[in-house]
């Protein structure tokens, strides 16, 4: 398992632009947490943190389908760069309104929404790069190394993010996701890919975006996973922005509760990233996504009655395992079956989907869980991937068969 696991990283541009990403995503997570951390604690109302999401996932509706373009026509190793640049200024601003004591949810969100468009169409970038740095029968692996160090950040950086917040201020993590920032622009100057076809025809973001829209569409391949990701945005997705609020007004458990219950979810998303690949090579990306879908449920439904942290902490292991297990399923699928020549813009709008779908799913949440509770709304959101699940188990058949199907390679 191991083994084919870890076959990408013996590409060296691969490795180096992972390691980077892994360097920017301890710093993400330390600022992710950090920032519900202070809102929760100033404010008590979870729909801030539902506003957050929302201000930092929704400027994707410009930046991925930007990105998309910009990926199929120009270098992509420079647009990662200078969307992390970018990203270095907002986090940078961010700690130092903390530092002057102007850090309200107003600001914060007007900074959530410039770093999103920037992360959105840097994510575009990267997506489509990814399979130029591996062979095709490495893609998934590569997917799940991708996740996976994403999701190792997930369990560093809110550990670092709990000794920060016990011993200084919020602001240490806004300044450690600046540099986690720069470390990307640096690193990417390293970064190595195959000439690509210059694309001469005159730009055209309507028409071309038009173009992969329908390519997307026409091929189910990437059709369905698109509204799969969409789905699980939507349903399952906001259980992430309500940690804080779960941690703290329900369990009682403090920053450091909060840092605990992101990392239960980051082991969980880890020991999934290295161990599916190899069952997707001997069953199928199908199987894998059928089953995932079905640990979302229960394991949502279990976060949701947990009746104490413990409880919770497992709970959102095994939800986090089975949130890459559907995502990296949904991801491999588009990768592998989007025509070349589009494959920037439909993997942005893959993109799209889940963040469109994510924030408002987070927004309604957050709002709902004031007026009826948090566990209330998880456990309904636990019910309503069940019946999605059970849709699927008996009239998905052609949903199956077009996310595991041959590859064509000359598209």
């Amino acid at each position: 398992m191991a083994s084919v696991a870890l076959a990408p990283l013996r590409h060296r541009s691969f490795a180096l632009a992972v390691i980077s990403n892994f360097t920017s995503s301890i710093g993400t997570w330390m600022q992710s947490v950090a920032l519900g951390v202070y809102f929760t604690e100033t404010t008590h109302n979870p729909v801030w943190l539902g506003l957050l999401t929302f201000c930092g996932w929704l400027p994707a509706i410009i930046g991925s389908p930007l990105g998309g373009i910009v990926a199929d026509r120009f270098d992509r190793q420079k647009w990662i760069q200078l969307n992390n640049f970018i990203m270095t200024i907002t986090a940078t601003l961010l700690a130092v309104a903390l530092f002057m004591h102007h850090l309200t949810p107003f600001v914060a969100c007007t900074l959530a929404l410039i770093e999103g468009l920037s992360s959105s169409s840097s994510w575009a970038g990267w997506q489509s790069l990814l399979r130029d740095l591996v062979d095709t029968d490495e893609v998934v692996a590569a997917i799940s190394l991708s996740s996976a160090q994403f999701n190792l950040g997930r369990i560093i950086g809110p550990v670092l993010a709990a000794v920060a917040l016990g011993f200084g201020s919020p602001a240490i993590c806004f300044v450690a996701n600046a540099v986690s920032f720069a470390v990307v622009v640096i690193m990417f100057f390293f970064v190595r890919t195959k000439p690509r076809a210059k694309v001469l025809t005159k730009v055209q973001p309507m028409k071309e975006l038009v173009v992969g829209m329908k390519q997307a569409w026409r091929v189910l391949g990437c059709r369905y996973p698109i509204i799969g990701v969409g789905i699980v945005g939507l349903i399952i997705s906001p259980f992430i922005t309500l940690i804080p609020a779960m941690a703290i007004d329900v369990l009682h458990s403090g920053r450091v509760g909060t840092s605990w219950l992101v990392t239960a979810q980051g082991v969980g998303a880890v020991i999934a990233a290295f161990t599916l690949p190899a069952v997707t090579r001997r069953k199928s990306r199908a199987h894998v996504i059928k089953y995932s879908m079905a640990m979302l449920a229960i394991g949502d439904f279990l976060y949701a009655v947990s009746p104490n942290f413990a409880c919770a902490m497992l709970s959102l292991t095994l939800l986090g395992g089975a949130y890459v297990g559907a995502l990296n399923g949904f991801n491999a699928a588009v990768q592998l079956y989007a025509p070349v020549s589009e494959r920037s813009r439909i993997l942005s709008l893959y993109t799209l989907s889940l963040s469109v779908f994510y924030p408002f799913g987070a927004l309604l949440q957050s709002w709902l869980s004031k007026l009826v509770g948090i566990r209330e709304i998880t456990e309904i959101s636990a019910g309503l991937m069940a019946l999605v699940v059970l849709y699927l188990v008996i009239r998905g058949e052609k949903v199956w068969s077009a996310i595991s199907g041959p590859v064509v390679e000359a598209q």
